[in-house]
C-alpha cells in the first residue's frame, strides 16, 4: 500500500512541476496554482504511508524493549498486512534457528499480538486486557529465545520469569509490571501444552 502512497506523493510533485513549467499561458496570463488536486493527492499519499510509518515506529519501541531486557541487540518484525492474510500457522511469534542450531537475533511477531502490543503502548499500562498480556509475554518469550534459549519449556519459564522486566521496558510501572507477569503465571501459564510447562519453573521473578 505504501507503494501507492509513493505515485500519489510522486503525483503531486509532477502536478507542481508541470504547473511550473506552463504558469504563465500564451497570452502572458498567469496560471493559477492547481491547490486542490495537489493538495489531495498529497493527503492521500500521506494516509496510505501512515501504516507504514506506525509500524516502523512500534518495531522500534519493540526492538529498544526486547533489547534492553535481554542485554543484547536483537530486532523485532512485526507481520504485514500481506503476510498476515496467507498465513495459517497458529503461533504467536517466531524466531527462526541457524543451521548451527543457534536461534537468529530477530524474531517476527505476529500482526494481532503487534497491534495488541500497539494497544498496550498507547494505554496507562495500569489494566492490560488479556490480549495484552499475552502480546507482552509473546514478545518476552522471543526474546528469550534469541537470547540463544532453545527449548520451549525453558523458553517459556525464563519469560515468565522477565514478563515484568518486558512490560517495564514498554513503560509499565513496577507496580502494574508484576501484575500483568503474576496475572499470566496464574491464569495462562497453567493452560500451556506439556511441551511449554516444567513443573520446575519457579514462576515470575520481581525486583
Amino acid at each position: 500500500m505504501h507503494w501507492l502512497g509513493l505515485l500519489c506523493l510522486l503525483g503531486a510533485a509532477g502536478i507542481v512541476f508541470r504547473w511550473y513549467q506552463r504558469r504563465v499561458d500564451s497570452l502572458g496570463r498567469r496560471r493559477e496554482f492547481p491547490w486542490i488536486s495537489m493538495v489531495a493527492l498529497v493527503l492521500v499519499g500521506l494516509g496510505l504511508f501512515a501504516p507504514l510509518v506506525l509500524r516502523l515506529w512500534l518495531q522500534g519501541r519493540l526492538n529498544a524493549a526486547a533489547s534492553r531486557v535481554i542485554g543484547i541487540e536483537v530486532e523485532v518484525e512485526c507481520q504485514s498486512f500481506g503476510s498476515a492474510f496467507v498465513d495459517a500457522g497458529a503461533e504467536f511469534g517466531y524466531v527462526a534457528f541457524g543451521p548451527d542450531g543457534v536461534p537468529e537475533r530477530k524474531t517476527l511477531i505476529k500482526r494481532d499480538q503487534c497491534r495488541d502490543l500497539s494497544a498496550y503502548l498507547r494505554s496507562d499500562k495500569e489494566s492490560p486486557s488479556t490480549e495484552q498480556i499475552i502480546a507482552v509475554h509473546t514478545l518476552a518469550h522471543e526474546a528469550m529465545h534469541m537470547s540463544g534459549i532453545t527449548n520451549e519449556a525453558e523458553t517459556e519459564c525464563a519469560a515468565v520469569q522477565r514478563d515484568a522486566d518486558m512490560a517495564r521496558a514498554l513503560g509499565a510501572s513496577p507496580e502494574a509490571a508484576e501484575r500483568l507477569a503474576n496475572t499470566y503465571w496464574t491464569e495462562h501459564y497453567p493452560h500451556m501444552t506439556s511441551e511449554y510447562r516444567s513443573p520446575d519453573c519457579p514462576g515470575p521473578t520481581h525486583s
